[in-house]
């Protein structure tokens, strides 16, 4: 049996790992920086994040939601060698045959992509988001459970949406954007801006925090 170990055990992390058994993977723990080698009952601590290297032959997921740390872990164990990362589709989703998603990429239960959809590294996308077609979403994009993503949408880097957030056919989200839950996008939205509301109108700029995507 496939063999994977996920990196961040906190409450999405270890959503990842039942996810990763039904996708017919041997969980063997967790990398986590601040948790210590024990097992709680919740999974089995292994070690620290750049202790992957002693895990060969193994794939690996970054399961941390936020899409800035997400990077950073990634570039960092990077740095140490060539970690092979793992793609998680759950079973339930529904998909054509013209949808492609990159490596590292964690596709929840019950998700929905119609038709020439391009998913990029590193995305996650949680439970019951929908994706109409010829939508490009880019790596290291988060969207909380169910979202939706209407026809002809780009969804740039680095990329949050909050739960059950809209966004209108046509439209993009440029990298490092972020919405909030239950916000409806009508218009593109701007690098490093938070939107929120319905219509949604931008609440803060995130500048003072950039991200290399």
């Amino acid at each position: 049996m496939k063999e994977i170990v996920i990196i961040g055990f906190g409450g999405f992390g270890r959503e990842v790992a039942v996810l990763a058994k039904d996708c017919g993977y041997s969980v063997l723990g967790f990398l986590d920086d601040k948790a210590t080698s024990h097992d709680d009952g919740g999974g089995v601590i292994l070690g620290s994040i750049d202790q992957w290297g002693e895990f060969p032959n193994v794939k690996f997921v970054v399961a941390i939601g936020n899409p800035r740390t997400r990077k950073l872990v990634v570039d960092r164990m990077s740095r140490l060698g060539s970690p092979s990362f793992a793609t998680l589709i759950h079973p339930s989703v529904i998909m054509s045959s013209s949808v492609r998603v990159g490596v590292g990429s964690v596709v929840c239960a019950n998700c929905v992509f119609t038709v020439d959809i391009y998913v990029g590294e590193h995305t996650i996308l949680n439970i019951n988001v929908v994706t109409g077609h010829d939508v490009v979403i880019g790596s290291f994009v988060t969207a909380a459970h169910l979202v939706g993503i209407s026809g002809n949408v780009v969804v740039e880097a680095g990329v949050e949406l909050g739960a059950s957030s809209v966004i209108r056919q046509g439209i993009t989200l440029k990298r490092g954007a972020m919405l909030g839950m239950g916000a409806v996008l009508t218009k593109d939205a701007e690098e490093n801006n938070v939107y929120v509301g319905s219509p949604a109108k931008v609440l803060k700029d995130l500048s003072e925090f950039p991200a290399d995507f």
